[in-house]
């Protein structure tokens, strides 16, 4: 018998077993069963009370998802009871106050209106019933009308079949469609009563409870309501819209234009130290006057036409000097009655000095400049950046940016004198504006514009801008109205009667802007220049109605000129008559913009 058992192992070791042989045969295919390595060791670890990963760790550190110290937490998170607020002492007291005057008879409660009549009402209507307007009163949300399925008599195709009914059993609460069946009965009086009936109520309940106690009134608003209706730009023509003719001349940047008032010449003034005169339509160079101090690098700063049509008197600022001239472009006749008035001071002995005060000196030029057109010259020992007329054509400013006394001074030219107006100033003047009406000088500093009163020597106004730092400002011609440019690309509009603050402020451009411009023609038209080489034009109509507000409208934006070293449109008028625009950049370019 040991001999048959040891044949039959010696058999079965000789016969090769394939891998992965397990013994075991697939009930379903017939075939031996193959495991993989992967498979053989999984099973192995299992018998030897293992884990099947082979990559888990069971050793490995503990994460620490709490911090181990003690935190008094609450219980429960529903909310606090009711019994638990602390009465308000102050409502009490106006509580016995009230309580107090019922007694004394000086408070008399309303009685409430009994009627033993009955009250009927819809209750299927669109309108709710009437309900006491109190604050605490919060309407329940409107029901929905019965459909076909909730009645107890319902059409046979509205039952659902044995299977559905099933189904609607089957699923959970929270993914059926409606919370009841639809079941039918011979009458009403079969009618069981509603299960949910309670559980709803106490919901409704809940709600109630935890309902804030604050009515809140629902607005519709149509958002298209809200956006202001502007004027069509169409209906506001005639504005500027395109480039007519260019003015050339330059070499560098022409840093100040302007239009003389009978609307024929156009001055302008450049890095290269020149004053070209040119003829507005053709476009064409008839004078050019050069500085004496462009040799010294120079620049003209400044060029402003007086006001007065007449006149035909031009200043000029070019380094610390400021310059009268009439260019000999006009009739003799004309020329004549400018020079009488620009060399009337000559022979004006100079005032006395009472005290030591900043002061300009008046310095008459030599044959050869008085025959090329120079009348005066006025030194402030301080660099100009701008001139500003007064509307009668006597006075002008000159404003060199600084923090010293001497940086605005006021000068009269039927007497040949000056002066300083400002001992000290709030900040840094950057700009100094002649009111068109009444006797008031705007001085605009870094942030702020003082409005003076040049008659009373008095403070008038502080008008608080809110930009960084402001570059230019101009007044309207009725004088009520301002418009302020910064160099932190904000055009700031100011309403002097309505506030102290801006009643708009615009950001349409991408740089700083450089110059703002009212037309001075009576037109309602104002515009902006930037350093992104564009001039935006804007509607500005101003009412003589006080009770209403100035109309802004944007109208057209004009590109032609090159940005040039991060510099764009510098300098920017008006004609005196027509909607047309002059402007002047960096890129040595005047340009003149017609409708």
């Amino acid at each position: 018998m040991s001999n048959s058992i040891a044949a039959v192992d010696s058999l079965l070791e000789s016969i090769q077993k394939p891998e992965g042989w397990t013994g075991l045969t697939d009930e379903y295919t017939g075939q031996d069963l193959v495991l993989t390595k992967e498979e053989l060791d999984v099973v192995r670890r299992v018998i030897q009370g293992g884990i099947t990963d082979e990559q888990y760790d069971p050793y490995q550190d503990q994460v620490e998802y709490f911090s181990g110290v003690l935190e008094q937490m609450p219980l429960s998170s529903a909310p606090e009871p009711k019994r638990r607020f602390i009465p308000s002492k102050y409502e009490a007291k106006m509580v016995m106050k009230i309580v107090r005057a019922i007694r004394e008879g000086r408070i008399i409660p309303k009685k409430a209106e009994t009627s033993n009549t009955p009250v009927f009402f819809d209750i299927w209507a669109d309108d709710a019933p009437q309900r006491p307007n109190h604050v605490m009163h919060i309407p329940a949300p409107k029901l929905l009308l019965p459909t076909h399925d909730e009645s107890y008599n319902p059409p046979a195709e509205y039952l659902p079949t044995e299977e559905k009914r099933l189904a609607w059993k089957e699923m959970d609460p929270e993914d059926r469609e409606q919370d009841y069946l639809p079941q039918k009965y011979s009458s009403l009086r079969l009618v069981p009563g509603y299960v949910p009936f309670l559980n709803e109520k106490f919901e409704r309940c809940l709600d109630l409870y935890l309902a804030p106690r604050v009515r809140r009134k629902k607005l519709n608003i149509d958002p298209e309501s809200l956006v202001p209706k502007l004027p069509s730009p169409k209906d506001l023509r005639p504005f500027p819209t395109r480039c007519s003719t260019t003015y050339k001349g330059h070499d560098g940047r022409v840093r100040s234009i302007s239009c003389d008032p009978s609307g024929i010449w156009l001055a302008t003034g450049g890095d290269d130290g020149t004053v070209r005169i040119w003829e507005i339509i053709t476009g064409r160079e008839l004078w050019k006057w050069t500085s004496p101090t462009s040799s010294e690098g120079d620049a003209v700063n400044a060029v402003e036409w007086s006001p007065v049509k007449d006149s035909k008197i031009l200043a000029v600022a070019a380094g610390d000097n400021a310059y009268i001239i009439i260019p000999p472009v006009f009739h003799k006749e004309d020329e004549a009655v400018a020079r009488e008035i620009a060399c009337a001071g000559r022979n004006v002995p100079p005032p006395e000095k009472k005290r030591k005060s900043p002061t300009a000196t008046w310095v008459n030029p030599t044959t050869k400049q008085d025959m090329e057109g120079l009348c005066a010259i006025i030194n402030t020992g301080r660099v100009i950046k701008q001139i500003a007329w007064h509307r009668r054509g006597d006075y002008f400013s000159t404003v060199a940016p600084g923090g010293s006394s001497s940086t605005v001074f006021i000068h009269q030219l039927s007497k040949y004198q000056s002066q300083a107006p400002f001992r000290k100033s709030k900040g840094p003047i950057q700009k100094v504006a002649f009111h068109p009406i009444k006797p008031y000088i705007y001085v605009a500093t870094q942030r702020n514009i003082r409005i003076y009163n040049l008659a009373k020597q008095e403070l008038i106004k502080n008008l608080q801008c809110g930009v960084r730092w402001i570059s230019s400002l101009d007044i309207h011609i009725g004088g009520d109205n301002v418009v302020v440019g910064s160099y932190d690309k904000r055009l700031v509009w100011f309403d002097t009667d309505l506030s102290t603050k801006p009643y708009k402020s615009l950001r349409y451009h991408q740089r700083a802007i450089r110059d703002v411009q009212y037309h001075k023609g009576g037109l309602p038209l104002f515009c902006s220049a930037s350093d992104d080489g564009s001039i935006h034009v804007f509607h500005g109509m101003v009412y003589n109605d006080l009770m209403e507000n100035p109309l802004i409208v944007p109208l057209k934006k004009l590109i032609g000129h090159d940005v040039v070293e991060s510099l764009g449109v510098l300098s920017i008028d008006w004609h005196p008559k027509q909607p047309w625009l002059f402007s002047a950049g960096a890129d040595g370019m005047g340009r003149l913009w017609v409708h």
